[in-house]
């Protein structure tokens, strides 16, 4: 089965969020980009996804206006295509020309997707489940996925690899098979 990196949110945007910290980000751009560099040697087809909203606002890191909709520069990367997402699943992403992730990926036939990104539990714990639901086989490279600590509404806070192991504990074996990025493509 032919397979598909899908680089899901994997932009600036993020670094203007509140929320964002950058305990984790060498880490994850380490993973990302060892991913990146292994699929282009095996010529596995590269996707990027972007959020953008559709406001004009410059002040929304998601703006086309903000300039941050695009990739971390520390990232090294030649996408086979790019998509944008105004919802959480990056299988809603649309070319330029409106062709859809999931309309792109089944005209190349390519069955098995690889999911990395950021937010762990949010687009990227959607794609996968969306993917899955759609008849994709997914492989979740989880630590190839970046998160950041949340408040519950009691107010504990909720650290970043307790997200990513309740992520991967719904995922595995329902959605997807939940890989490292050194086993991603065995």
């Amino acid at each position: 089965m032919q397979q598909a990196l899908i680089l899901v949110d994997v932009q600036e945007s993020f670094r203007r969020r509140p929320y964002f910290r950058d305990e984790e980000l060498p880490r994850f751009l380490r993973n990302v980009q060892s991913l990146i560099d292994r699929c282009r040697s095996r010529g596995i087809a590269l996707v990027q996804v972007f959020h953008q909203e559709l406001s004009g606002d410059a002040a929304n890191p998601f703006a086309a206006a903000s300039g941050c909709v695009r990739a971390m520069p520390e990232l090294s990367l030649r996408a086979d295509a790019v998509f944008y997402k105004q919802v959480h699943s990056a299988m809603f992403g649309r070319k330029g020309d409106g062709t859809t992730l999931e309309a792109w990926l089944r005209e190349r036939d390519l069955g098995e997707l690889l999911i990395s990104g950021i937010r762990t539990e949010q687009c990227c714990e959607t794609t996968t489940r969306h993917a899955s639901d759609l008849g994709f086989a997914v492989r979740y490279v989880s630590d190839a996925t970046l998160t950041f600590p949340m408040q519950t509404c009691s107010g504990r806070e909720v650290s970043a690899q307790e997200i990513r192991e309740h992520t991967e504990l719904v995922l595995d074996g329902r959605f997807a098979r939940i890989v490292s990025t050194a086993d991603a493509l065995a």
